[in-house]
């Protein structure tokens, strides 16, 4: 449960879009970083008294690794300047019933200006969509898709299986201006508009946003038990038959390492293999990329053939994948390796953002 803790801002380390990092001090002379959504709490300064959600930096979560301000209580931020008894600024509530839960307007609700345009809508008119387990992935996609594409309109469909808030996504800020923009689905909030649904957040990606191409993947901090069924990314498979039946093309990015420690992550991850093959139920496009070290080319070979009786596997070219990685505008990491230290998981999905491109010719 939450682990309590209150201590008083000593700086704002930095910011970035929707986020701020901050030193809190706290009664003892303990130090903590924490971070806020000024969105939600309003803006902190040194001097802040603030309250905090400890829980996540105490276990030593990697993506958790902050303590979170829930409130600054003696200067909240005032109430937004919509009516509050009203409808007329939005009802969608996600984080639903949570300490924090926004009230935001959803894209295709009735006060949206967008309304009439996502009424009728119910398909993506064959638009490529890329699904991921990482988010990760999410940059390297993207390099794949500008390696050959450079001027196609992609969108990010931020689900929920990670970070609610699209703030706490670093990656996101830095790609700020290389996205035609962010749809954030379900309980997730914080994107450039609001769906209920992944459904609904395809059909404003395609519709709203002007997308040629989206890219679908949770937010930061992947949820995983070791067990095949036991984590956030099996979302994937559902994410395939969601794009398959608005009238998508689904193009499936492959976690894909030769550098993972653990077992059941290395040559094809067990929740590629569980998504795909027992979750997926319309047929997506399995993207390999070639060049592959020639024993994890044929690991990757042997665990897909089993996913080839309802898939499509294909193999792209990597030539020049290398290159667009490394021009990426951000950093790219997972599980705390660059691309260096885990090169095939990049070119992976670097290699499912050109095979997506192709498709738009």
């Amino acid at each position: 449960m939450v682990r309590w803790r209150s201590g008083t801002v000593t700086a704002v380390r930095r910011r970035w879009a929707g986020a701020a990092e901050l030193d809190v001090e706290l009664p003892d002379g303990a130090r903590m970083r924490a971070l806020a959504y000024p969105a939600l709490v309003g803006e902190p300064e040194p001097g802040d008294r603030v309250l905090l959600n400890a829980g996540a930096l105490l276990m030593g979560l990697g993506t958790g690794g902050y303590a979170l301000v829930v409130a600054l209580p003696d200067r909240l931020p005032p109430d937004p300047p919509q009516a509050g008894d009203s409808r007329d600024a939005g009802h969608l509530v996600k984080a639903r019933y949570t300490p924090l839960q926004p009230i935001l307007l959803g894209v295709d609700e009735e006060a949206s200006p967008h309304h009439d345009r996502l009424a009728a809508a119910d398909s993506v008119d064959g638009m490529p969509v890329v699904t991921a387990d990482l988010h990760s992935a999410l940059p390297a996609i993207l390099a794949g898709v500008r390696a050959d594409a450079p001027d196609a309109r992609v969108a990010y469909v931020l689900t929920d299986g990670g970070a609610l808030p699209a703030w706490f996504s670093r990656t996101l800020a830095g790609l700020a201006g290389h996205l035609a923009g962010t749809v954030s689905v379900g309980q997730a909030f914080g994107g450039d508009l609001e769906a209920s649904t992944l459904h609904s957040g395809l059909l404003a990606a395609r519709h709203v946003l002007g997308a040629d191409l989206a890219i679908v993947a949770q937010g930061p901090g992947n949820l995983g038990t070791g067990t095949r069924w036991g984590f956030s990314g099996v979302a994937v498979g559902e994410a395939v038959n969601a794009i398959a039946t608005l009238g998508g093309r689904p193009v499936g990015s492959l976690r894909i390492s030769n550098a993972d420690a653990r077992p059941r992550h290395r040559g094809v991850s067990h929740h590629s293999l569980t998504a795909y093959g027992r979750v997926a139920l319309a047929p997506a496009e399995l993207v390999v990329p070639d060049g592959l070290d020639p024993g994890l080319a044929a690991e990757v070979a042997a665990a897909l053939t089993p996913l080839a009786d309802r898939h499509r596997i294909v193999t792209v070219p990597a030539e020049g994948l290398d290159a667009a990685l490394r021009a990426s505008p951000v950093g790219l990491s997972t599980m705390g390796r660059g691309l260096d230290a885990d090169h095939a998981y990049f070119l992976a999905a670097a290699a499912a953002g050109r095979y997506a491109a192709g498709l738009l010719t």
